[in-house]
């Protein structure tokens, strides 16, 4: 992809919720308008929170079935289709960026997208018709993923939405203790995160397990916070960290549905 677009492309962290949020009332609303003020974009670089794999691989390069990496739902979740062209052109550019010595670039051709993917792109771009490439995160290092981030940031420049994709905060299990309403962890997790990010508090952020309340309530594990990091470093790159707004606030099933635009 050599081509550039007239205006950088915007990159996004995002809260993708679960197959259940085509069904709510509000929400679907709320990204379908988000998608309505971004430049159309030539293609979509998804990295989600469903996909860890190292060395990082690219995923289908032409339209497979959706991976529907997920239990227990109603049967008509698992007949959703999202399918979307496949992106072969970003691929190779996507190989370029980042391989090198010490990080190598796997193909999975056979993996589709996973319900971090495509239950918000499904309602964002609901035609399916962007070209779409799923990387997965080769680690959960906040560190590491800034500098993936940040040598992807030239794809912005051809037309290309970065997404991070993952869940503001996200402990399902503690959620079944809780009861109904959202829970303090999730509410003071979201609030410190809101200010860590309208400060550029990029040192705070990186290590939010120790610098954040309730932080390891918010994220037991880190793979719902972490695709903000790839997001970071593509809008560190540009100097577009102080460039950001949250798009999207609220809970969600007591969860934080926090999404955020850089540029």
């Amino acid at each position: 992809m050599s081509a550039r677009s007239q205006e950088r492309m915007p990159a996004l962290y995002l809260s993708h919720g679960a197959p259940p949020l085509a069904d709510d009332p509000v929400w679907p609303g709320q990204l379908a308008a988000w998608s309505a003020d971004l430049p159309r974009p030539r293609a979509i670089l998804m990295v989600s929170a469903h996909w860890e794999e190292a060395p990082l691989a690219l995923g289908a390069t032409e339209t497979v079935p959706l991976v529907y990496d997920f239990w227990g739902f109603p049967e008509h979740y698992y007949q959703v289709r999202y399918p979307a062209p496949g992106a072969p052109e970003l691929a190779e550019s996507v190989r370029k960026l980042l391989r090198g010595p010490g990080t190598p670039v796997q193909d999975i051709p056979d993996r589709g997208l996973d319900h971090g993917a495509y239950v918000p792109l499904a309602e964002m771009f609901p035609e399916a018709d962007i070209p779409v490439l799923q990387i997965s995160m080769p680690t959960l290092d906040p560190v590491r993923l800034m500098d993936i981030g940040r040598r992807l940031a030239p794809l912005r420049d051809e037309g290309v939405l970065i997404v991070g994709s993952g869940f503001f905060t996200h402990n399902l299990a503690a959620l079944r203790h809780t009861g109904g309403g959202v829970p303090s962890w999730s509410a003071e997790f979201d609030d410190w995160g809101r200010r860590a990010l309208d400060a550029r508090d990029v040192d705070a952020l990186l290590d939010f397990g120790h610098t954040s309340p309730a932080g390891r309530l918010a994220h037991p594990r880190t793979e719902h916070f972490a695709p903000l990091f790839v997001t970071m470093g593509a809008a560190d790159a540009a100097g577009e960290l102080g460039e950001q707004k949250s798009v999207i606030d609220g809970f969600w099933m007591g969860l934080a549905k926090r999404s955020v635009q850089f540029g």
